[in-house]
């Protein structure tokens, strides 16, 4: 395999994972945001008031883009790695 096939197929991995990630880590952040700006303000220092608002959005954000994360996955397998491993 040349340098320059595996960077670019290393470079396309990357930009996968970080397309599939978005959307989880996106929910992650602003739940957290909503949830630490809530305890600011009303002074309520809850532990698991952090984590359970935060995993379900997390959860409702994993199950609504499970298709999106599906497709784009087996894109990059169907369309990238397997023309590799087969040998182009």
């Amino acid at each position: 395999m040349e340098e320059a096939v595996f960077f670019d197929t290393l470079r396309q991995g990357l930009w996968v994972s970080v397309l599939i990630s978005t959307p989880i880590l996106g929910a992650a952040l602003l739940s957290g945001v909503v949830v630490g700006l809530f305890q600011a303000l009303t002074s309520i220092q809850e532990m698991t008031l952090t984590f359970v608002p935060k995993l379900l959005a997390i959860v409702a954000v994993f199950w609504a883009s499970m298709g999106f994360m599906t497709q784009t996955l087996t894109g990059y397998f169907s369309g990238v790695l397997i023309p590799i491993i087969g040998g182009m």
